[in-house]
């Protein structure tokens, strides 16, 4: 499995090899000791999540304030999405940055996002699974959101469309007025 650090900080890429023949395919998707030899994160796993989103969907972006942050290992299992997270860590050299990447069930890349990032993708293509590996439980008390397209952050996501939005991340606060971390 090949791994890439990214610019931020304590993001990381995992690309995993891929055996394949007339039969199909086979892939490592996930190895404890190589995650920690590369990420340095001493983390358990503790709850998978899958969503299904139409093409256009923009999910986050999403958060939650300690003692429940959550790191999140994602990919994506069917179709395509433009994955993103944002430093949100007030005393990082970084803070604000944005890093994005595209994950598909085609490139079998995961992106590792510690706690203290704001996260969210979009969805490319109609029906894109995403899954997540988290580090703590969903606690709504500690959920917290960040606007998908704040200018102060300015990502630059790859819309081809209008963007499909729940109705709490079209009222997500801007980074200036969100609750984050030290």
């Amino acid at each position: 499995m090949q791994a890439t650090r990214l610019d931020i900080d304590g993001l990381v890429v995992f690309e995993p090899k891929v055996f394949a023949d007339d039969r199909g395919a086979f892939f490592e998707s996930f190895n404890e000791t190589r995650f920690r030899e590369t990420t340095g994160a001493d983390v358990r796993f503790v709850q998978d999540n899958h969503s299904i989103s139409k093409q256009g969907v923009v999910r986050g972006l999403h958060y939650q304030l300690e003692p429940h942050a959550q790191g999140k290992l994602v990919r994506v299992a069917v179709g395509a999405a433009y994955d993103v997270a944002v430093d949100i860590r007030k005393s990082s050299p970084t803070f604000g940055k944005w890093a994005g990447i595209e994950l598909s069930a085609a490139n079998r890349k995961q992106f590792w996002i510690p706690a203290g990032f704001a996260h969210g993708f979009l969805a490319l293509e109609e029906g894109t699974e995403f899954l997540y590996k988290t580090t703590d439980f969903w606690h709504g008390a500690s959920e917290r959101s960040i606007r998908w397209d704040d200018p102060a952050i300015g990502i630059d996501w790859p819309l081809g469309v209008a963007p499909i939005l729940s109705g709490k991340d079209a009222a997500a606060p801007l980074l200036s007025d969100a609750e984050l971390f030290k």
